[in-house]
């Protein structure tokens, strides 16, 4: 298999991704044979994924701009993946060009590719690090080095929480995290769900079980599961709600939205 000019050395091309898988149902070229086959039987179960993480994308692009229209201008996104268009950066920074942002991964092909795309910007950074080891993102000297943990931060957990499993502790992982957080900070969030996906559950197990094969399970969590990560939050309006129903730009968009597009939640709390 010829590796890519991008792809760093060292990584095993032979494993698929998810954050490389994502990037492919995003029509992004930072993926290889191996991602798109193992997408691709995924979506056979569940075809709508694409639509899926569309909506997860828009979502996002819609709450950094609430962050910064609220005076919130420092980003840490774990679980960043790959950086395909309209970006945390370009979104907050087109906002407010003082904007910082720390992207946080544990895929060498996602932090390589970040580096890349974010060469020349002062105000970004990229660390690898893991979501299960909070004190290892806190303490991070690139994240300290640009982040004032004494103003607020907005948290990006986006598409990240259900690649945890319950037995790492993931709500034990987002409060260290809050804790670390001034009064103020937002903690913007999406997470999987059978909840909305316009399939009998047992036909979208189908791509959960692909998720499992390739080492990375998917874990989906109900509504209920879902808003105990907010904790400690106060829920910005509307809520926890389907991707698209959170401060659509439109009123009545979501009437036009693809039915995979309401799979799954997501919801912007400020800490206290």
């Amino acid at each position: 298999m010829e590796r890519p000019a991008w792809a760093p050395q060292g990584i095993d091309i032979s494993v698929p991704s998810v954050s490389r898988m994502y990037d492919f149902y995003l029509g992004g070229s930072h993926n290889f044979e191996v991602d798109r086959e193992a997408a691709r039987k995924a979506m056979e179960f569940l075809p709508g994924l694409p639509k899926i993480m569309q909506a997860n994308r828009a979502f996002m692009r819609r709450a950094v701009n609430y962050a910064v229209t609220s005076g919130v201008t420092q980003f840490l996104d774990i679980g960043s993946g790959i950086p395909t268009f309209g970006n945390v950066h370009e979104v907050a920074q087109a906002a407010d060009p003082r904007a910082r942002i720390v992207y946080v991964d544990h895929d060498p092909v996602a932090v390589a590719h970040s580096r890349s795309v974010l060469e020349g910007n002062d105000l970004t950074a990229v660390v690898t690090a893991d979501l299960r080891k909070p004190s290892g993102i806190l303490e991070h000297q690139e994240v300290r080095g640009l982040l004032d943990f004494d103003k607020p931060v907005a948290l990006l957990l986006v598409a990240v929480l259900h690649f945890i499993e319950d037995a790492d502790d993931p709500r034990a992982a987002v409060a260290e995290l809050r804790e670390a957080l001034a009064p103020g900070s937002l903690l913007i969030l999406t997470h999987a769900s059978y909840e909305g996906i316009p399939l009998p559950q047992e036909e979208a197990g189908g791509a959960v079980g692909v998720y499992r094969t390739i080492r990375n399970p998917l874990i989906m969590r109900s509504h209920a599961e879902t808003s105990r990560f907010f904790e400690g939050y106060e829920m910005v309006e509307p809520g926890l709600v389907p991707m698209p129903d959170w401060r659509p730009e439109v009123t009545g968009a979501s009437a036009q939205e693809d039915p995979y597009a309401y799979s799954g939640f997501a919801g912007v709390g400020r800490k206290a």
